[in-house]
C-alpha cells in the first residue's frame, strides 16, 4: 500500500472527500517525510505545522458537517519564498529581507486556499529569483535527489525537489526564465509557465510595483508530479483578481477535439545540444506520433533572435537595479549577473526602444507558426543539469547557462506565450524533461499533449528517496 505522501494531489483531495483519510493525517504524513529526507537536499526552508494542523482541522471539520468541499479540500501544498504568505517571512532568498513578514497573502496563494488546499512549508530559492540554480546565503544549497553533485534547478529549485521527493504533492513556483519549467525539468516533475495574464501576479515585498520585463515576462503557476495535478492548480489559480490589474478573466477552454499538429525542434538553435537530450526529445516526437499526433522535425521561427531579444532586455532590466540590489546579493549570484549586466551597460534607450519593437515583430512571427502548428515540443533543457556553482564560472553571455542550457525556456517568457514542462526519461541517471509550447490562452492544448507524454511511460516514477 502506497504512503500517503505518495499519493497524487488528486488522489489525496478524493480520499479526504471519501473519508478514506483526514486532512491532518495527510499533513502530519507530509511533516513527517520532510523531517526524513530534507536534511539530505535542503529544499524546504521551514514549515507551519500549527497553521497546517490548524487549517486541516478545519478541513475535516466541514467534511464531517456535509459542507461542500473544494476540489483540493486536504490537501497540503508547498510555496516558494518569494511569494507571499501572511504572517510569514517572504525572503526572497535574502539574509536582508530574512524577518520581512508578508501582512496578506499572494493572489495564488489566496486561491490555493479557497479551493481547500493547506500550505504546508515554504521552499529554497536563489537571490530574488535571479539564477537558474539554488543557493544562496540566507538557508544554502539545495540539493539534485537524483544526483546531489548536480544542480537542482531554478529558481524554483526547492519546490521541484519537494515534489520530486514526497515532502508535497503541489506547490507554487514562479517564472521569468523557465523557473517553473527549469526545476522540473531537473527534478523530474511536471509544471506549466501560463500564458502572461492568466494567473494573478501580486506581491508587497520588496514592493507592490514590477518593471516592464517584470509585468510582461513572469508569471505565478502550479509545480506537481503529475500533469494532472498540474491541470487542477492551474485550474484554481487561473482568473482576474482586482490585485493584478493585467490579470484577465479568459475562461480555460478544453481544446476542440482533433488530430493534434506537433512541431518537434529537438535541437533548437542559438547553441550546442546534447546529442542524447535531442535523440530522447525525437523519442517523445515517436511516441506522439504513436498517439495519433502529426509530428514533423521543424525549425522554430527566428529562435535566437527570441533568445538575444530576451536577453538584451532582460539584462537592461538588470542594468537599471543592479546597482540597488548589488548590495544584498551573494558573492555567487553577483558573479552569475555580472556578465548580463556588463552587456548592455552601452544600451541606451533607443537600443532597448529597438528591443521591444523586435518583441513585437517576434510575438507576431511566433502567431503565424502556431496558425499552422498546435504545439511545439522541444527540450527543457538542451544539456544535462550542470553540477554546483556552474552558472557563476560563465565569462559572458555566449557561455553563459542561460544559453548553453535553458536556452529552450525562453521564448515563452519573451513572448508570453503558454509552455508546459512534463518529464521524458533519464540520461546518464539524470532527468531529462521537454516542453509543450503553444499559441497565448492553449494552457489546456499543451498540457492535454503533455498527458499524452506522461502515458508514453518514458519517465521514472516520483517520488524517490534523495540518492547519495
Amino acid at each position: 500500500m502506497a504512503e500517503l505522501w505518495e499519493l497524487s494531489a488528486a488522489e489525496q483531495a478524493a480520499a479526504v472527500k471519501r473519508g478514506e483519510v483526514s486532512s491532518v493525517e495527510l499533513v502530519r504524513a507530509h511533516l513527517d517525510r520532510i523531517d526524513a529526507v530534507n536534511p539530505a537536499v535542503n529544499a524546504v526552508t521551514r514549515t507551519m505545522p500549527e497553521d497546517s494542523l490548524a487549517a486541516a482541522e478545519a478541513v475535516d471539520a466541514a467534511r464531517a458537517a456535509g459542507e461542500v468541499l473544494g476540489p483540493l479540500a486536504g490537501v497540503p501544498f508547498t510555496i516558494k519564498e518569494n511569494v507571499d504568505v501572511a504572517g510569514q517571512p517572504t525572503t526572497h532568498g535574502l539574509q536582508a529581507l530574512a524577518d520581512a513578514v508578508a501582512p496578506v497573502d499572494a493572489p495564488v496563494v489566496e486561491r490555493m486556499k479557497a479551493a481547500g488546499a493547506v500550505p504546508l512549508a515554504r521552499t529554497n530559492l536563489p537571490d530574488l529569483g535571479l539564477r537558474i540554480h539554488t543557493d544562496n546565503d540566507l538557508h544554502g544549497l539545495t540539493r539534485n535527489p537524483w544526483h546531489p553533485e548536480h544542480t537542482a534547478g531554478g529558481s524554483s529549485g526547492g519546490e521541484g525537489v519537494a515534489l520530486a521527493t514526497g515532502m508535497s504533492p503541489i506547490g507554487l513556483g514562479n517564472d521569468l526564465g523557465g523557473s517553473l519549467r527549469n526545476p522540473a525539468s531537473c527534478n523530474s516533475i511536471a509544471s506549466i509557465k501560463p500564458t502572461t495574464g492568466r494567473v494573478p501576479s501580486a506581491f508587497t515585498i520588496p514592493a507592490p510595483d514590477d518593471s516592464i520585463v517584470g509585468q510582461l515576462f513572469a508569471v505565478q503557476g502550479p509545480m506537481a508530479r503529475t500533469v494532472a495535478d498540474v491541470r487542477l492548480g492551474l485550474e484554481a489559480l487561473s482568473g482576474a483578481h482586482v490585485r493584478d490589474p493585467a490579470s484577465v478573466p479568459v475562461p480555460l477552454t478544453p481544446p476542440a477535439p482533433g488530430t493534434r499538429r506537433v512541431a518537434l525542434v529537438a535541437d533548437p538553435p542559438g547553441g550546442e545540444t546534447d546529442p542524447r537530450v535531442a535523440a530522447l526529445t525525437r523519442t517523445v516526437g515517436d511516441a506522439l506520433a504513436d498517439a495519433g499526433c502529426v509530428v514533423e522535425e521543424v525549425e522554430a521561427p527566428r529562435f535566437a533572435e527570441v533568445i538575444d531579444c530576451w536577453s538584451g532586455l532582460v539584462g537592461g532590466d538588470l542594468a537599471v537595479s543592479f546597482p540597488l540590489i548589488d548590495p544584498i546579493l551573494s558573492d555567487a549570484a553577483r558573479d552569475t549577473l555580472r556578465p548580463a549586466v556588463e552587456a548592455m551597460a552601452e544600451f541606451g534607450t533607443a537600443e532597448l526602444s529597438g528591443l521591444w519593437m523586435l518583441r513585437h515583430s517576434l510575438t507576431r512571427a511566433w502567431a503565424a507558426f502556431f496558425a499552422e502548428w498546435d504545439v511545439m515540443v522541444s527540450p527543457t533543457w538542451a544539456q544535462l543539469p550542470f553540477t554546483h556553482g556552474a552558472d557563476a564560472e560563465a565569462e559572458g553571455l555566449d557561455d553563459s547557462v542561460l544559453r548553453t542550457h535553458a536556452r529552450p525556456v525562453l521564448p515563452a517568457n519573451a513572448l508570453g506565450l503558454p509552455s508546459a514542462a512534463v518529464p521524458a526519461g533519464l540520461v546518464d541517471g539524470l532527468p531529462v524533461g521537454v516542453l509543450v509550447n503553444g499559441p497565448a490562452w492553449s494552457e489546456l492544448l499543451c498540457l492535454e499533449v503533455a498527458e499524452l507524454i506522461e502515458s508514453a511511460g518514458l519517465a521514472p516514477a516520483v517520488p524517490i528517496d534523495p540518492r547519495s
